[in-house]
């Protein structure tokens, strides 16, 4: 595909993934649409800070509204639907927000893609959907589990976008990327949330429950993995997975990361951290094969790269002065 000859509309594009793929998208030649929640300020979240920000147009509206999501998609070729709630905490006490955001905004982009005949509609799923491993690594055929309100809406709007598939032929590809971390990610995720607290000179760091395992990739391969599907027409009407191939507990990353930091810091156990147990998810592995096979994609940054590159961005002081280690949120 030719990015050059393409206008593209990306939803969520002021959160964590959602800046970064407009960037990718903007270098490799693209005209992007950054759609982002109306404010009063006219904030337009992490893209206000973007050197690229001049480039990128930016579309303010809400998901939730068909009006807007029908003008922001009207003249585009292709769309990377990133607009979520993704918190998980906060979903069990908003779960109707959720339903609101994740299902009823994923059938408003649907509905105009089809409108508009998009060439190509990307969905932004999550591993979540799969909940605790029932055999590893996990391929796009293991059973979904909903072990929370957002695993639960994520999965009703993968079903949503590929009903539009198999209904009017929409041409949709569900990506589905593992544990994304690196610049610009929200404190609730356990790697900011350990570096920010060990650079702030806290004395002890409270996290949840680290015996869990994840499958962690770094924010600018997850974004090539976006990109790799909307090129290749193969992945239309399915559901495909990106991720490393490679797992690691919450306990070892910790202290990852305190060796590249040099920190000695104490742990402690925060009860206010800890998911209701059926509600956590304890085993996340990717099988990542279908993708490889399928584009010919594989992460090219190691794990230990990713967190050097995420520390040394979230130590500058004037990136570290946006979070507060000493507050959890929801």
């Amino acid at each position: 595909m030719n990015w050059k000859d393409k206008k593209v509309l990306v939803t969520g594009a002021g959160g964590f993934i959602g800046s970064h793929l407009s960037e990718l998208l903007s270098l490799k030649g693209a005209s992007v649409r950054a759609f982002v929640r109306y404010n009063s300020t006219s904030h337009a979240g992490w893209l206000d800070k973007s050197v690229l920000r001049d480039k990128i147009e930016i579309f303010r509206g809400n998901i939730r509204d068909r009006d807007s999501v029908e003008n922001a998609i009207e003249g585009c070729d292709v769309v990377f639907h990133l607009a979520a709630l993704i918190g998980i905490p906060y979903s069990y006490v908003a779960p109707e927000d959720y339903v609101d955001v994740n299902i009823k905004g994923t059938l408003n982009v649907c509905q105009a893609a089809r409108k508009h005949c998009i060439e190509r509609l990307i969905h932004t799923s999550t591993s979540e959907v799969y909940g605790t491993a029932r055999y590893v690594p996990i391929d796009e055929k293991h059973p979904l589990q909903p072990q929370s309100p957002y695993s639960a809406t994520k999965m009703s709007a993968d079903a949503i976008a590929l009903s539009y598939f198999n209904t009017y032929d929409l041409p949709v590809t569900v990506a589905r990327p593992f544990n994304t971390y690196g610049p610009r990610q929200s404190a609730r995720a356990i790697i900011p949330t350990i570096i920010i607290q060990i650079a702030s000179g806290q004395k002890q760091i409270k996290v949840g429950d680290m015996k869990p395992t994840r499958d962690f990739n770094y924010v600018e391969d997850t974004c090539h993995g976006f990109i790799a599907l909307a090129e290749k027409q193969s992945s239309i009407g399915q559901s495909i997975n990106i991720g490393s191939n490679y797992e690691i507990s919450m306990e070892d990353t910790l202290k990852i990361i305190k060796n590249l930091m040099g920190s000695n810091i104490k742990v402690l156990t925060d009860g206010d951290r800890i998911r209701p147990e059926k509600s956590e998810v304890f085993r996340l592995w990717c099988d990542n094969s279908l993708m490889q096979q399928m584009t010919g994609f594989v992460p090219q940054i190691s794990l230990e790269d990713g967190l050097q590159k995420t520390i040394e961005w979230l130590i500058q002081p004037e990136n570290l002065s946006l979070y507060r280690a000493d507050t959890y949120y929801v």
